[in-house]
């Protein structure tokens, strides 16, 4: 199964490459990787195409990863990173420096987002286990109503920021469509070793997480430290969606619906549906990318954008499937 989604993830790459304004022959694309010379389809291949490409990839890894650790450790198939209010952190961070400090750069930016969801990532964990009933442990339920809180309060904060100066607005305005368009490649390596970090974090909990899907009493009786797993999910998870978010700005709904793939795919093993999410969820970006190229062409739509359409239906859907419309 994962041999065949890496297949499938170098033909997105491929595509992605390839497709776009000026398409690109797939010759023309191996001469520019291969044996460059300096020809418009080499630097539009090698300056533009393959840095978008990686990027896609690396946040549609790091997302995945993070929405499939979410739902297993919430136990809620509607969660996703933003849960966490490591969206709303991200968000508030990045127009505090913009206004405060005249940040202007997406490189700028980065570091600030970064920190606002490591932040408000911290105080939803610590939130949740002031109200886990005095145990020290945050339950499913503390989490996500403490990551609800924190969220609108962060968007109530940015709202009232972003009001105050129209250039703050315009330029978080930006950023905050979730894209791939007009990216710094500088950026990828200055995520590269987050995500690196969060992924290697999230497999190590994959037992973890395996017990956890028994129950936390089960877990307790297999020997299963519950708060360290507990621990190495939240960490994972604000390094993985913090450093998406603020790489591309928040991209809503991929965190949603690759875990529900895989585990179509692979079933409830964590140890087989993590890798295989974060393979979807790199493989859902780059299509969705692409997809935006094609259907607004000359122009293009923002991944964002895309994948709002295909992901409110699938969240109607999700939701009638569960019989939630009642709650």
């Amino acid at each position: 199964m994962v041999s065949g989604l890496v297949a499938v993830l170098l033909c997105c790459c491929a595509l992605s490459i390839a497709i776009g304004a000026k398409a690109v022959s797939p010759g023309a694309v191996w001469h520019a990787l291969a044996a460059p010379t300096g020809t418009a389809d080499d630097i539009v291949v090698r300056s533009l195409r393959l840095p978008r490409t990686v990027l896609g990839g690396l946040v549609g890894v790091a997302l995945g990863l993070a929405g499939a650790l979410m739902q297993g450790h919430t136990r809620n198939p509607l969660a996703e990173p933003g849960i966490l209010g490591v969206n709303a952190g991200a968000a508030f961070a990045v127009v505090l420096a913009i206004y405060g400090l005249g940040v202007s750069s997406l490189l700028g930016y980065v570091w600030f987002a970064f920190a606002g969801a490591l932040v408000a990532s911290l105080a939803v964990f610590a939130l949740g286990a002031s109200g886990s009933g005095g145990r020290g442990e945050p339950t499913p339920m503390a989490l996500a109503l403490a990551g609800t809180a924190v969220t609108f309060l962060l968007l109530a904060m940015t709202n009232a920021v972003v009001l105050l100066d129209q250039q703050t607005l315009e330029s978080y305005r930006f950023w905050s469509v979730g894209a791939l368009a007009g990216r710094d490649p500088a950026i990828i390596g200055q995520v590269v070793w987050f995500v690196a970090a969060g992924a290697v974090l999230a497999v190590a909990s994959a037992p973890g997480l395996n017990a956890l899907s028994l129950g936390e009493d089960v877990a307790r009786a297999l020997g299963q430290p519950v708060w360290l797993t507990r621990l190495l999910g939240a960490a994972a998870v604000t390094l993985l969606a913090g450093s998406a978010v603020a790489a591309c700005g928040p991209i809503t709904f991929l965190g949603l619906m690759v875990p529900h793939l895989a585990r179509a795919l692979t079933g409830p093993d964590y140890r087989w549906s993590l890798p295989c999410s974060a393979l979807l969820g790199a493989i859902v970006l780059l299509v969705a990318d692409v997809v935006g190229r094609v259907v607004a062409a000359p122009g293009e739509l923002a991944v964002g954008i895309v994948l709002a359409f295909v992901g409110a239906p699938f969240f109607v859907l999700l939701v009638r499937r569960r019989k939630l419309v009642s709650l």
